[in-house]
């Protein structure tokens, strides 16, 4: 079993966008996707340093793969994707359709905001040229099997197991929102919030992320104690999203678990104080998406 870690979904300055990806290139991280998948109007990196970092991750023995915007809004998106499709040197994650009619059949990731949902849809995009996939984040453990039972010859499937998850995506900036700001003057103010602007409800209780066009959640989905299922439902690569501080002890807890030089409550006590708040797996159980398995849910 491989480890991934996603595109960064937050907006961090040139240098320490720079520095993560160095230190990154240390770990026992596998995979490396990289680009600017959230807002177009981020523009700390172009895409030459893009390459860069890629041709850095690739020397250090990292798979690379090259992302495309979630949401498109504008020709220039549309060109930035095209651009990254036809790269020419590096595996490319299309995170909408548009993406994928561009790769031409060339070998792609389908990335979780295709909301792949049944075999068929599945076929489809293998026939395209997907050669991997990234399974819905609201998908469950008994919906993968069932997945996975009839996935196509050669078809990797990877599962996003750590990170605040992102739930939707807007034409409209809420960070900047939450400033009085218009997106099209929003002073670039969620660089400010490098793993997100928290809101909490009423009562007090951690609700949602702003992430600038992105809400993401606030509790942090993490399966490090269901290896051992990902692991017999066939799962090939699991998913760890960026955030600002303590990555690379996240990506080294993973990795024992999987050699099996920790067992996943170890694991997860050593992850207490890395995650920025508390954890959530309700979606692999079935459940609403912030609950914990170990928890009993109560419906309203």
């Amino acid at each position: 079993m491989k480890l991934a870690l996603g595109p960064i979904h937050y907006y961090w300055s040139r240098v320490t966008t720079l520095q993560f990806y160095e230190a990154m290139s240390t770990t026992s991280v596998d995979i490396v996707y990289l680009g600017e998948t959230v807002c177009s109007r981020r523009h700390e990196l172009r895409a030459a340093d893009w390459i860069d970092i890629a041709d850095m991750l690739s020397q250090a023995g990292k798979e690379v793969v090259l992302s495309t915007q979630i949401l498109l809004e504008s020709g220039k998106d549309i060109a930035t994707m095209k651009a990254v499709v036809n790269n020419g040197r590096y595996l490319v994650e299309a995170n909408d359709m548009g993406a994928v009619h561009c790769m031409k059949g060339e070998p792609f990731v389908a990335g979780p905001w295709l909301n792949v949902y049944n075999e068929p849809t599945l076929q489809v995009l293998a026939g395209q040229g997907a050669k991997r996939w990234v399974i819905p984040l609201e998908m469950s453990a008994d919906a993968l099997a069932r997945m996975q039972a009839e996935r196509a010859h050669g078809m990797q499937t990877e599962v996003f197991a750590y990170g605040r998850m992102p739930l939707a995506f807007s034409a409209r900036c809420f960070t900047a929102r939450n400033r009085n700001l218009p997106r099209e003057n929003c002073q670039y103010v969620c660089i400010e919030h490098p793993d997100g602007l928290a809101l909490s409800t009423r009562e007090g209780e951690p609700f949602l992320v702003l992430n600038g066009v992105s809400v993401q959640s606030a509790r942090v989905y993490n399966l490090i104690d269901s290896i051992d299922t990902l692991k017999r439902l066939g799962v090939d690569v699991l998913r760890i999203s960026p955030q600002s501080q303590g990555t690379g002890e996240i990506v080294e807890c993973f990795r024992s678990v999987i050699d099996a030089d920790a067992t996943g409550a170890q694991a997860l006590e050593r992850m207490g104080r890395l995650m920025p708040e508390s954890r959530c797996d309700g979606y692999w159980y079935g459940m609403p998406g912030l609950a914990r398995q170990a928890e009993t849910w109560i419906e309203q």
